[in-house]
């Protein structure tokens, strides 16, 4: 019969049986039975063949009868290697597939995936669905299977239920495997050519089918084996189990036992099978039951441990991949796989109840060929998808597990879900209509990747016990009323920073790694990042929809550039909310309107006057901070869009870190500053300043700031360590090493005790107890490690606690509701703050832009860069202070700048000017290089002040 012969005749004829009562039961049934007909008969419908890609039969058999299942069929008729066999086995993986998928399209249709704003037309949770009858949605399921149609992944309201359908299905699935089940736990002698009582594996038991093969050079029961039991989320999880290892104890007591005690426990045992089996029946998910291989002993299993013996897995995938052949079994079999993992992971909530289901994503992932191209194409994607759905729990047992593996291992893992990303990236068309988030191959591995990355982060080195004391006092909320009180409404909790669930499951955060297995940088995809449309992303990020990813939930895949692209979207946003709430609220309250953070300051006094303004701004307001910066510089006409925020803020930071104020102190040898401790200056300037860094992330701009790592690693709230003494004190690093290294006597050679001396602001020497009467401790080979720790933390954290605390309050009172510390590491803050050090003018030539008539072949154009790739260092950073208001690059480069160079008129004694909010050069065309190379140098030079053109 055709297909629509099959879905409109004979469906309505076999249901007709159980519609006297519709249930979902009995149509469940009803659908079972036919479907199993249906897909095992050999005239079976053309569709079907179409969909398994199966030719159709030129001719059929009269005596042959429908078979429920070929495996029933008498072994007699089939030989190892006949392909009758071999169809057989694949009509039984299919079968298993399909019926999953129509159970899937069925339960969508009779109860929906949970989520009221659902938008699939053929799901009960959609608002103009149409509801049917249980007949109806049979017929309708498959169909849909048919025309393969959109499939809704559950709401989480809806995760862990199981329809009275699957639950029928999964008793009917019990039932069936229960004689294998039985046969399985006899130990098999005598090899037999089918190998069917195989229901799952041992590193013995593949060893000694391959034996038996290589001896006849057929390795088609090999491949009939692995194909039915890596196709199988049941078998594959009782496979290659650890042998059940007894403590010293436990045999002395085996041993004592008589007979009398071996018959109780026979009786035991049958006693607690016959209760599992009970329990089977009543959840899909049990059908995972109890076997020979140590299941028993589940509960005992540590949160690192698995039932699995993965060095046995490692040593069969070794012998079996070199085999072109028995390498597409495994290939196939993971096809087949993966949708019925999807299925009960998201149904049947199947890792509650048996943990050790883990252990075929662990068997999987073990298979050395998954980034082959083969896999990529269609195995790795619905494999990942399945992986995606592991709880929370599961996710954060695999990645202790994982974290244990060595470094080439964890490699291995990123790279083939790299690999797969960027093939789907590169495969595909991505633009703001067709969304790189709306791909569920791409969202499902970058969702495995991050598995990955924690396991990589776990496994490094990591320091999760020096963390700064959160600050005693909660920074104010603001005064003025919200935008829901004005209208009414009571105030709204607001969200604090944003934390990864994983790192909660884990208790381990990035920045709690010290130094992973394998670099951070690895796990950046840059093809991803280029297709990327960061507004959409961001919108997902925020609104935090249950159908729509956001790449900013694993900043980890994301460079530098695209997450600072990503904050710019969330300061600015914040900024229009803040001036929209000032507007309102100027209305209700009939207040002056003041929608911008103003600052009115004199040029010769900008310290005074920009702290001063600042302070009150603290104290009355502090919400006012987080108001987009606006600048003015009395007497002076420049308009504020950018460029003279830019030069406010440069020159704030050369007046603070002026040696001669006091507040911090300068290190020749290493170019950084550092916090005085020493310091005459109240708490309130340090809070000034860490206003000042904050609100240059919060305006996007560059700072001439030179602090060492420690410093960012402090304001993300870690402790000053002994390994951040490298490159803040690297003197003292050395000494210090020298001392733990030491191989003599330390206290008769070097006669040094807890205590040490370090001078003030004027030079006066000052001494200090790291221990209490630590004058008169001498220091030993035994407590040197002691006192290396106590030096180190009075140097960087103690000393300065009250300077550092002071500044941390300022910094987090603009960015303490910025994904800030979500999204960067220590390194990229000091990177959004001080920009790039590596100035690269090739790549600021090649994305320049000419206007007024200048192009890239125009002969000034040539000549200006000739000149500039001519300049010293400190020339080129000149110039890009005059034209950018920053000596700095941006994050990514001077590639990212995006400068403009027009002309401004014929040949002429007037020296070139800029716009520094826009980047844009304004160059005569003067009639000479030389000339051009004279003007431009004395611009550069005493460029100081705006002015209006």
């Amino acid at each position: 019969m055709d297909g629509k012969e099959l879905l409109h005749g004979a469906l309505p004829a076999r249901l007709a049986f159980y519609g006297a009562c519709a249930t979902p039961d009995a149509v469940a049934s009803g659908l079972q039975d036919f479907l199993q007909d249906s897909l095992c008969s050999p005239d079976r419908s053309g569709w079907q063949q179409e969909r398994e890609g199966a030719p159709e039969p030129e001719e059929k058999t009269k005596t042959q009868a429908p078979c429920r299942n070929p495996e029933h069929s008498p072994a007699g008729d089939r030989s190892p290697g006949d392909p009758q066999s071999d169809n057989l086995e694949n009509s039984r993986m299919k079968r298993a597939a399909a019926k999953h998928l129509i159970e899937r399209y069925y339960h969508q249709l009779t109860e929906g995936c949970g989520n009221d704003t659902c938008t699939n037309e053929f799901c009960a949770s959609c608002p103009t669905f149409l509801r049917m009858d249980n007949n109806a949605a049979a017929i309708k399921a498959l169909e849909l299977y048919k025309v393969n149609a959109k499939l809704c992944d559950p709401h989480p309201s809806k995760k862990g239920t199981t329809s009275s359908y699957l639950e029928n299905n999964s008793k009917s699935a019990h039932n069936n495997s229960c004689s294998e089940r039985k046969m399985n736990k006899k130990e098999v002698h005598g090899p037999r050519d089918d190998f069917k009582d195989v229901t799952f594996l041992s590193e013995e038991k593949v060893y000694e089918i391959l034996e038996l093969c290589s001896k006849k050079e057929d390795y088609s029961p090999l491949i009939r084996v692995i194909g039915r039991v890596f196709s199988s989320a049941e078998a594959l999880v009782q496979s290659f189990r650890k042998a059940k290892q007894h403590t010293k104890e436990e045999l002395k007591s085996l041993q004592e036992k008589d007979e009398d005690k071996d018959e109780d426990e026979k009786e035991k045992a049958a006693s607690s099978a016959a209760a599992a089996m009970e329990e089977d029946s009543g959840a899909s998910s049990s059908r995972l039951s109890d076997n020979t291989q140590g299941d028993n002993n589940i509960h005992k299993l540590g949160p690192e441990e698995v039932s699995l013996d993965i060095e046995a897995v490692r040593r069969v995938y070794h012998r079996l991949l070199s085999n072109e052949k028995i390498e597409s079994a495994f290939l196939n079999a993971l096809v087949y796989l993966s949708p019925n993992v999807e299925c009960d992971l998201t149904y049947h909530n199947v890792y509650s109840r048996d943990p050790n289901y883990l252990n075929l994503f662990i068997i999987v992932m073990e298979n050395g060929n998954l980034h082959s191209p083969e896999y990529l194409e269609m195995a790795l994607p619905l494999f990942c998808k399945a992986m995606s759905k592991l709880p929370l729990a599961a996710q954060a047992k695999l990645i202790r597990l994982w974290s244990k593996y060595s470094a080439e291992q964890i490699r291995r893992m990123m790279e083939t879900f790299q690999q797969l990303i960027t093939f789907k990236v590169i495969s595909n068309e991505f633009n703001s209509r067709n969304l790189v988030n709306d791909d569920d191959a791409i969202v499902a591995a970058t969702k495995c990747l991050k598995m990955v990355y924690y396991a990589n982060v776990v496994g490094g080195e990591i320091e999760t016990d020096h963390n700064e004391d959160e600050d005693e006092e909660p920074i104010p909320e603001s005064s003025e009323l919200t935008l829901q009180e004005l209208l009414g409404e009571e105030r709204r909790n607001k969200k604090g920073p944003r934390v990864d669930p994983l790192e909660t499951e884990l208790g381990v955060k990035t920045i709690d790694c010290r130094k992973p297995l394998i670099p951070f940088e690895e796990f950046v995809n840059e093809p991803l990042n280029d297709v990327l449309e960061m507004d959409k992303d961001y919108t997902f990020f925020k609104v935090e929809t249950e159908n729509k990813f956001s790449f900013m939930t694993c900043p980890f895949i994301l460079n530098a550039v695209t997450k600072n692209l990503g904050l710019y979207y969330d300061n600015r946003i914040r900024m229009y909310s803040e001036r929209r709430i000032t507007v309102l609220y100027s209305l209700v309250q009939g207040q002056q309107l003041n929608p911008y953070l103003r600052l009115k300051v004199r040029r010769d006094h900008i310290i005074d006057d920009a702290l001063v303004r600042l302070e009150m701004i603290a104290m009355e307001n502090p919400a006012d901070l987080k108001k987009q910066l606006y600048v003015e510089f009395e007497g002076e006409q420049g308009v504020d869009e950018g460029g003279v925020s830019k030069e406010f803020f440069q020159l704030v930071v050369e007046e603070i870190f002026n040696p001669d104020i006091g507040m911090f102190t300068y290190d020749e040898s290493t170019k950084f500053f550092w916090f005085n401790p020493s310091s005459y200056e109240n708490e309130g300037q340090f809070t000034l300043i860490g206003i000042v860094l904050g609100l240059a992330i919060y305006n996007n701009c560059i700072l001439d700031v030179h602090f060492p790592m420690v410093v960012y690693r402090k304001l993300m709230g870690k402790k000053g360590t002994f390994r951040d003494l490298t490159d803040s004190h690297p003197v003292l690093y050395q000494s210090l090493k020298e001392l733990l290294e030491y191989e003599g006597s330390v206290e008769d050679d070097m006669m040094i005790t807890f205590q040490i001396s370090h001078t003030d602001l004027f030079g006066n020497p000052l001494m200090h107890d790291l221990k209490e009467n630590g004058d008169s401790i001498p220091i030993t080979n035994e407590n040197r490690k002691e006192f290396v720790s106590l030096y180190t933390d009075y140097i960087l954290n103690k000393s300065v606690e009250k300077q550092f605390k002071a500044f941390r309050r300022g910094f987090h009172m603009v960015t303490n509701e910025s994904p800030l510390k979500y999204l960067f590491r220590p390194e990229e803050i000091e990177l959004l703050i001080c920009g790039s050090r590596n100035l690269d003018f090739q790549a600021l030539k090649e994305t320049t832009e000419y206007d007024g008539g200048y192009t890239r072949e125009s002969n000034i154009i040539r000549d200006f860069w000739d000149i500039v790739y001519s300049f010293t260092d400190e020339q080129k950073r000149l110039f890009l202070q005059f034209t950018t208001g920053t000596d700095r690059a941006p994050v990514g480069g001077l590639g990212k700048l995006k400068m403009i160079i027009a002309k401004n008129g014929p040949d002429t004694d007037r020296l070139p000017t800029s716009h520094t909010c826009f980047n844009v050069l304004l160059l005569p065309e003067y009639s000479s290089k030389e000339k051009l190379k004279e003007r431009l140098l004395k611009a550069i030079t005493y460029a100081k002040g705006f002015g209006m053109l």
